[in-house]
């Protein structure tokens, strides 16, 4: 009966975000509240134990799980990003990278900046970002739009997907205990495979099957009013270039020292060395110091005034705040899922299924990107699909006390709650309008792209679980 009300719960979702088009976040926090209602947890705990609806949503096990850890993250990450990209640090990494490597190799030279921008910078504004520097390069080399548009947007979705600090990557692994420095170190190789599985490869096939989105523009309307920028007055590619992954420098340092030194655990008797170094791998820790260092390198060495400063911090602050929200009420729905037993429910039967010994890391890898697949393609946000499979799996993750498990279900995730972006996803519209195309052409690239993104993420972690997990 549980499972028939979290149906029930999920088409509501579904309902409100699609038919109705009700503001994501206020539509997770309704389903949340109906949830628990239909799962008969009590309106009120006179215990304090925060076993009540609005202790399960608000509490250590929602929204404040969620947002209390991650909010300086997603908030600072945004500004960085928004910094780098005024300054016109952005615009520098990507016309040196193909200033690099010449007309024959454009593809990757724009797969490798829209990485790097990626890696700081949310999926939609780094189109927005991107699109007009790959636009004026793709009519200078005579080549189509989309010819460099899909590695492209197959960097940014990768980045998005898998690597801290985005912020649906960084909810699902800390939802699921995951270490985010291992996370992110992982991540990078499952990003950068499938970036390039889904980018200049997949060009090749998709010019074959879809010639027709291939088609030289010389205007696009949605790209509008294209901000220029003197080459010679923008910030170098090494500063550029640093500022934008400064956060993933201090927490990779941190994580291989732990690997090396002291075998991924924090020693009984920590050094003064040992702690520092746990204290700069806090992410909230990273996120400051590097959106500091962004202050000076974008900001006061480029000879920006206080309110230029300003201005690209508000900005950025309001391109993450939505997304915040969301995470947030996908956090909500967690709480309800772990505080109400339903995601013990799932493991228990889970265990079930599989003969009740020990669970196999890759079932649980393939159940986890399952889940969230199947959320991605009826609700259509990857941050709440990401999120309510994270809820749902938690408890299977937690009996098996493996840190790495934990990291790759976390990354699982990821790629599940990528596939087959279709109409009831923003994504979709947003790559429809950039490259100008019909939505025909927009299931023929962008929702093939989606998916190859996914199933090679879930191929390369599966195969990273064999190697791994002993």
């Amino acid at each position: 009966m549980d499972f028939l009300m979290l149906a029930l719960a999920i088409l509501l979702l579904l309902f409100m975000i699609v038919k109705f088009k009700l503001n994501t976040f206020v539509a997770l926090i309704i389903t949340a509240f109906v949830l628990g209602l239909l799962l008969g947890m009590p309106l009120y705990d006179p215990s304090g134990q925060g076993l009540d609806i609005v202790s399960a949503i608000t509490g250590n096990q929602g929204m404040g799980n969620i947002l209390g850890g991650n909010a300086i993250i997603f908030l600072f990450g945004g500004m960085i990003g928004r910094l780098v990209a005024d300054a016109g640090g952005s615009y520098k990494i990507a016309k040196t990278l193909i200033d690099w490597f010449g007309v024959k190799r454009l593809q990757w030279a724009v797969l490798i900046a829209s990485f790097i921008i990626g890696i700081s910078m949310i999926f939609g504004v780094g189109m927005v970002l991107l699109i007009p520097i790959v636009f004026a390069v793709a009519i200078e080399a005579g080549v189509p739009l989309l010819y460099l548009g899909i590695s492209m947007t197959a960097a940014l979705s990768s980045a998005q997907g898998f690597l801290p600090p985005q912020p649906a990557p960084t909810a699902v692994a800390n939802s699921l205990g995951a270490n985010i420095g291992l996370t992110l170190i992982i991540g990078l190789g499952v990003s950068i495979i499938t970036a390039v599985v889904a980018g200049p490869m997949f060009t090749k096939l998709a010019q074959k099957y879809a010639p027709d989105a291939f088609q030289m523009k010389h205007e696009i309307s949605a790209v509008g009013e294209v901000k220029e920028y003197d080459i010679n007055e923008t910030p170098s590619f090494f500063l550029s270039t640093i500022t934008s992954i400064f956060p993933l420098i201090f927490m990779i340092i941190a994580t291989v020292y732990k690997m090396v030194y002291t075998g991924g655990v924090t020693p009984k008797n920590p050094t003064q060395l040992d702690e520092f170094i746990n204290f700069i791998a806090n992410p909230s820790v990273a996120m400051t110091v590097a959106l500091i260092f962004a202050i000076w390198s974008m900001g006061i060495h480029q000879k920006k005034t206080r309110d230029e400063i300003n201005g690209s911090l508000g900005a950025g602050l309001s391109a993450v705040a939505g997304i915040l929200l969301i995470v947030g009420g996908g956090g909500a729905l967690r709480g309800i899922l772990v505080q109400s037993g339903m995601s013990d429910q799932v493991a228990d039967i889970f265990k079930g299924l599989t003969g009740g010994g020990h669970l196999s890391p890759l079932v649980i890898i393939l159940f986890a990107w399952a889940v969230a697949a199947i959320l991605r393609i009826s609700v259509g946000s990857a941050t709440v699909a990401g999120m309510t499979a994270a809820g749902i799996v938690l408890s299977i993750v937690q009996s098996q006390h493996n840190p790495m498990l934990s990291v790759l279900v976390a990354l699982a995730i990821g790629a599940g709650s990528l596939i087959a972006s279709h109409v009831n996803d923003a994504g979709f519209w947003i790559f429809k309008e950039f490259f100008d195309i019909t939505v025909k052409q927009t299931f023929q690239i962008w929702t093939v792209l989606e998916t190859i993104i996914s199933t090679v993420g879930l191929a390369v972690i599966m195969l990273l679980a064999v190697i791994l997990i002993h």
